[in-house]
């Protein structure tokens, strides 16, 4: 156990094997998640930097900021880190829907006995 990393005052991020950690993205008002993602050292740079969300693309395997290509930028009203830092959350102000398929959230779809619902 790192009691600084744990309940110090400097950012120190740990990242997994990959130089990743999870990043949650909820409406800051509403508190509904929007999204799941991963950031490396950069992505969380850029993002406390320009006060808009950033991330790293796994798929890609670069950094890119959510809305760079739709306009659907999240604007971070607030950054919160875990007690262990390995993991972040940010609270954001959505420009528009936050997933690639135009829904409001990522998680719009809930799992029923016989499938999948939509719920948003």
């Amino acid at each position: 156990m790192n009691k600084n990393r744990e309940t110090g005052a400097v950012l120190d991020p740990k990242y997994d094997a990959s130089g990743l950690i999870t990043a949650v993205a909820t409406d800051a008002v509403t508190g509904e998640v929007l999204m799941v993602a991963h950031m490396d050292a950069e992505a969380l740079e850029r993002t406390r930097e320009t006060g808009e969300a950033h991330f790293y693309s796994r798929s890609r395997a670069r950094l890119w900021k959510k809305g760079e290509s739709s306009g659907n930028v999240l604007r971070v009203v607030e950054a919160r880190i875990d007690c262990d830092q390995d993991s972040v959350w940010l609270r954001v102000e959505p420009a528009g829907p936050t997933c690639h398929t135009g829904a409001r959230s990522c998680f719009y779809r809930q799992i029923q006995p016989d499938g999948l619902h939509r719920v948003d």
